[in-house]
C-alpha cells in the first residue's frame, strides 16, 4: 500500500512516547528568551470583561444570591487564568477561585489574587506544604490527617480543607458510604478545620437526584453527630440549570462565567442571559476561484458543484479549532456567515464564499463570538460537538486581547 500523509501520522501516534526532560535543561541553557512577535495574520482571542462581569451577576441572581466559587481551571477555559481572575475578583458575588493545577493556584497568588483559592487537583506532601504556605485550600478525600497535622505544627497555623465526597461520579472523592471515618479523623485534629464539603454531579439528570439524596443524607448525619461539614457546594454550570435544590451554601460554575451554555437547550430555558466572553478571530489570507469539479482539502474532501470562490483562514486544529467543524460550522466575515468546507488542517481552514467574490484578503474572520449564529453553543448545536472543546483547547500561544 502506498504510504500517505495520514498513514504517517497514524504511525506516529503508536510510537512509544520519548521523555524529553533531559533536553529541557540544555535548551534553557543555550537558548535566550526572546519576545514573541506575532504576525498580523496570526489568529487572536478577544475577551470582553463586561461580559464576564455580566455573567457573574446573572449567575448570582439565578442562585438567589449565594456566593460563587468561580472555577477558572485549564487557563481560565481558554480566556487566560489571570485575565479572568483579575476581571472578577472585586465582585462581591465572587467568594474565590477553584483550579485543578497547583501551578495555576500558585500563579494566582503570585500575581496578587487575595480571595480564597481552592486547589481541586492532586499534590505531593511537599506540594501540599507549598500550597498551604500560600494560603491555598486543598481539596482532600484520603486519610491525610497526619501530613496536615505535621504541616500545621511547622507553620503554626490551622489548615482549612474542603472534603470531596464521591456520590456516584466515581472519579475522585471519599465514597459517601465511607466518609464518616474521614470526617471523624480530620475534625478531631486541632490543626485542621473542615471548611467545606463538596461533590460533583454525573450530569445524568435522573441519577443526579440520587446524588443529591446521598450528599444531603451524609451531611445531615454528620451534623446530627456534631461533626463539622462546613459550607456545602455541588452545583457547577449544568446542575445550576437543572437542580435548584443543589445550590446549597455556594455554587461552583465554570462555563457559565464565560457566557457559554454547555448544552444548547439550556439557552431556551431563559433562566440566565449569558453572553459569550470569548471571541476567536483571524484575517483572511487568501481568496481564489475554484472551477466546477475541482477539489480542495486533504483527501479532496470538497468538490465544487459549480464555479465558486473559497477563502483560506490561518486557523486550524493546532490552534484549538475543531477538525469536525468542516461541513457544519460557519465563519462570520463582513457580518455574513459562510460554511467551513473541505477539511480543517493543523493551521488552515477553507471557507466557501459563493459564486461572487464577496471576501478579500485581510478581512476579519470570526470563528466564534457572542452574536447569534456564531456563538459557541451555535457551533455545538450545528456540529454535535462539545462547547468545552471550543474554548479549553485554544492554544496558549494565541495572543489574548481584552476589549
Amino acid at each position: 500500500m502506498k504510504p500517505t500523509r495520514r498513514s504517517f501520522f497514524k504511525l506516529l501516534s503508536i510510537v512509544p512516547f520519548i521523555r524529553l526532560e533531559s533536553f529541557a535543561g540544555e535548551t534553557n541553557k543555550k537558548h535566550k528568551n526572546i519576545s514573541v512577535r506575532h504576525s498580523e495574520f496570526d489568529p487572536w482571542i478577544e475577551i470582553q470583561k463586561d461580559h464576564l462581569i455580566h455573567n457573574v451577576q446573572q449567575i448570582h441572581t439565578a442562585v438567589d444570591g449565594r456566593p460563587i466559587m468561580a472555577v477558572i481551571k485549564n487557563n481560565g477555559y481558554g480566556a487566560g487564568l489571570l485575565n479572568v481572575a483579575e476581571s472578577i475578583e472585586q465582585l462581591n458575588a465572587i467568594e474565590g477561585f477553584a483550579v485543578v493545577k497547583l501551578s495555576e493556584a500558585l500563579a494566582l497568588r503570585a500575581n496578587g489574587i487575595t480571595k480564597p483559592v481552592l486547589l481541586m487537583g492532586p499534590f505531593t506532601d511537599e506540594e501540599l506544604g507549598e500550597a498551604i504556605r500560600n494560603n491555598i485550600t486543598p481539596m482532600v478525600y484520603t486519610p491525610i490527617g497526619d501530613v496536615l497535622e505535621r504541616i500545621s505544627r511547622k507553620l503554626q497555623k490551622r489548615i482549612p480543607v474542603e472534603l470531596c465526597v464521591d456520590t456516584g461520579l466515581g472519579r475522585v472523592g471519599v465514597p459517601h458510604t465511607e466518609a464518616e471515618s474521614l470526617y471523624r479523623d480530620l475534625s478531631g485534629r486541632n490543626g485542621i478545620k473542615i471548611q467545606g464539603t463538596m461533590m460533583t454531579f454525573t450530569e445524568d439528570r435522573e441519577f443526579d437526584k440520587e446524588q443529591i439524596r446521598r450528599f444531603t443524607a451524609l451531611c445531615d448525619s454528620l451534623k446530627k453527630q456534631g461533626l463539622p461539614v462546613g459550607r456545602m457546594h455541588a452545583a457547577s454550570t449544568t446542575p445550576i440549570f437543572w437542580h435548584p435544590e443543589a445550590y446549597f451554601d455556594m455554587v461552583r460554575p465554570g462555563m457559565a462565567i464565560f457566557g457559554i451554555y454547555p448544552q444548547p437547550e439550556q439557552r431556551d430555558l431563559n433562566m440566565m442571559d449569558l453572553r459569550p466572553a470569548l471571541s476567536l478571530k483571524c484575517h483572511v489570507i487568501y481568496v481564489k476561484k475554484i472551477q466546477k469539479g475541482e477539489t480542495a482539502g486533504y483527501g479532496r474532501a470538497f468538490t465544487a458543484e459549480e464555479d465558486v470562490y473559497v477563502a483560506t483562514i490561518p486557523i486550524g486544529h493546532a490552534d484549538g479549532w475543531q477538525r469536525s467543524a468542516a461541513g457544519c460550522a460557519k465563519i462570520r466575515i463582513n457580518n455574513k456567515l459562510y460554511p467551513v468546507v473541505a477539511s480543517v488542517s493543523a493551521s488552515h481552514s477553507i471557507i466557501k464564499i459563493g459564486p461572487e467574490k464577496e471576501v478579500n484578503i485581510g478581512d476579519i474572520a470570526t470563528v466564534f463570538d457572542w452574536r447569534e449564529g456564531s456563538r459557541p453553543d451555535d457551533i455545538n448545536k450545528a456540529c454535535g460537538t462539545s462547547t468545552y472543546d471550543l474554548t479549553m483547547h485554544l492554544s496558549a500561544t494565541l495572543p489574548r486581547i481584552f476589549i
